[in-house]
């Protein structure tokens, strides 16, 4: 909420195999998972987001199921899978991507099934829609790697089918139905399915990630944003402004990860340099806010979360066998200051995106190829214009940035202003410098982020260590407003309780108990 999201994108929830996993391995689809807790749980949060002004959304994995889905060992079995007389699932996958067993969306038993999975969630939890895990792997139609992309008037007829039963549920009051499909672009032998499926109401995933990152690493043969816009001028050409875009996702190597450890230099410009790297991230997130369109961030990401996407639960070794263990939970990053700058950008981007004109511009240019160093952004609304620019090479660089306008501009993330004599600038830029100018003067939302779990217990608690640091044992002193049951609990940085002290009852006022630390380190 402090951040300015207005959509919250669960990853799979419903039960699915194991507890530590993503949860694409789903079994049940009318359940959530007993790892996440329990469904008056998820009610109520879903109810307090809601609360908030923020939508719910469930990723949803109707691709496939494992062999403990009861619909797969009513004809087959956990080992073997589906048998041929089974009215759901195919014996095996048509498309080269196949995970688990592979549900046939021609069947009008599955198509059934479907549709009351898809009709549960939206009126038993009230959430406010979907993505659907591998939509390009509901067709029939025998594919392969080179041709999965291509139009598919099957796979569209289906879509069409589901998105209908999906607005159906929510009788007119709709919802979010977002594909995991990457659909080949027009060209004299295809049609466009993407911009068929967005035509008809559907929003679709863009990957932007790899670009991104070799923009913010400052290598600039990849770094083309164009595709980040939905229309014409970004290569799609969807008549509507339905594209999900996003630099990273659960699926995706973590920008300031690469940027740390493989980014590039000139001098003493090194964006390896974390507070450097950090820098060029607050970049990529003003090019990546100012186009129109929606948006996708994946948590921890307005922090620069630095960790691999296969880091272990030691939170040190990378191994491709940990790619969906648990990570290494940050929340003392928000004490940086490099990243609370981060952080604190995003928001105001988020702010600056709520804008009108962003929803309905009048005019909008943007010069966002792999070549082009200096990359600019150019839109106007009725009551606003923007533009953005920033140099993404590792040296200074000089351009003419057009501006729709002259007169006095502000600098949004700075609030200093520029006088702009004529509509073609020239300017300098060093290395990673950026700027979101405005044609008026607005104001960044203000307040604080959440402070760390530590640093509200030592302020509502006056909780010290006696003595910090120590060896050995430590005395835990702090106070209780109220007498009260009192237990005292050292987590990790992942979350795990490690040591914790037997619950006590304790009258109000000043406490201390010795804690030993011997097994800690």
């Amino acid at each position: 909420q402090r951040l300015g999201v207005n959509v919250i994108e669960l990853m799979p929830i419903n039960e699915f195999d194991g507890n530590e996993n993503w949860g694409y391995s789903p079994a049940f689809y009318f359940a959530p998972d007993k790892y996440y807790g329990t469904k008056n749980n998820l009610k109520a949060l879903i109810d307090e987001c809601h609360r908030r002004g923020i939508a719910v959304v469930l990723d949803m994995v109707l691709n496939h199921s494992t062999g403990n889905s009861p619909m797969v060992q009513l004809y087959g079995n956990i080992s073997s899978g589906p048998t041929a007389d089974n009215p759901w699932f195919n014996t095996s996958a048509p498309h080269p991507y196949a995970v688990y067993n592979d549900l046939n969306h021609e069947s009008a038993y599955t198509r059934y099934f479907s549709k009351q999975v898809i009709k549960f969630w939206l009126q038993e939890y009230h959430i406010d829609g979907y993505r659907y895990d591998l939509a390009g792997g509901f067709s029939q139609v025998p594919k392969t790697q080179d041709d999965f992309e291509n139009y598919d008037p099957t796979r569209v007829a289906i879509w069409k089918d589901y998105y209908d039963a999906q607005m159906s549920a929510t009788n007119g009051a709709g919802s979010y139905p977002i594909l995991e499909f990457f659909a080949k672009g027009a060209s004299a032998t295809n049609i466009d399915e993407g911009k068929v499926l967005s035509d008809y109401g559907l929003m679709l995933w863009g990957n932007l990630n790899y670009n991104y990152n070799e923009a913010t690493m400052g290598y600039l043969g990849g770094s083309d944003l164009s595709y980040g816009y939905y229309g014409a001028q970004g290569g799609r050409n969807f008549g509507q402004p339905n594209v999900v875009a996003y630099m990273e996702s659960h699926d995706e190597e973590r920008l300031q990860f690469k940027n740390k450890n493989y980014a590039n230099a000139s001098g003493s410009y090194n964006i390896k340099d974390p507070a450097t790297g950090l820098k060029r991230d607050e970049m990529a997130a003003a090019f990546f806010f100012t186009q129109p369109g929606a948006r996708m961030v994946w948590q921890f990401g307005e922090l620069g979360y630095d960790y691999s996407i296969n880091t272990c639960a030691d939170g040190t070794t990378i191994s491709n066998d940990c790619r969906t263990g648990v990570k290494p939970i940050r929340w003392d990053y928000y004490q940086d200051a490099n990243r609370r700058h981060l952080y604190d950008t995003y928001r105001a981007l988020i702010a600056l995106k709520k804008q009108p004109a962003f929803a309905a511009p009048t005019a909008y240019t943007q010069t966002l190829g792999g070549n082009a160093a200096v990359k600019t952004i150019s839109l106007t609304g009725p009551d606003l214009s923007v533009v953005t620019v920033g140099n993404f090479d590792v040296t200074a660089q000089t351009a003419t940035i057009t501006f729709p306008q002259t007169g006095t501009w502000y600098n949004y993330l700075t609030s200093e202003p520029l006088t702009v004599t004529s509509t073609s600038q020239a300017m300098t830029l060093q290395p990673g410098q950026y700027a979101v100018y405005t044609s008026r003067q607005l104001t960044k939302p203000t307040g604080t982020t959440l402070a760390t779990t530590g640093a509200q217990a030592a302020s509502v608690f006056k909780l010290a260590l006696l003595p910090n640091p120590a060896a050995g044992t430590t005395t835990v002193a702090y106070e209780l407003p109220t007498g009260t049951t009192a237990t005292i609990a050292v987590q990790n940085l992942l979350g795990q309780t490690i040591r914790q002290l037997a619950p006590a009852r304790q009258a109000a006022g000043a406490q201390a108990q010795s804690l030993s630390l011997h097994g800690l380190a």
